[in-house]
């Protein structure tokens, strides 16, 4: 299967997503998974068929960083 960024979430096939405890009971949230290789996806919650965005290891663990030392923290103040 060729995994690329707008693959139907379903289309990843039997991936365990999983959500931030401090999602709200609204569905207001994003869901990752880790795929095999390494990989990550990330879907909005409440479209769990819809589009799913595909990001490697490197590219994570960047974002990760950067939301720990606040660098996103204008887009939601």
């Amino acid at each position: 299967m060729k995994i690329h960024n707008g693959v139907a979430a379903p289309d990843l096939g039997d991936v365990t997503w999983v959500k931030s405890r401090y999602s709200g009971a609204q569905g207001n949230c994003v869901e990752l998974a880790r795929l095999t290789g390494g990989a990550v996806a990330v879907r909005n919650s409440r479209d769990p068929r819809g589009p799913a965005l595909v990001f490697t290891p490197a590219e994570i663990t960047a974002m990760f960083a950067g939301v720990r030392d606040g660098e996103f923290d204008h887009l939601i103040d």
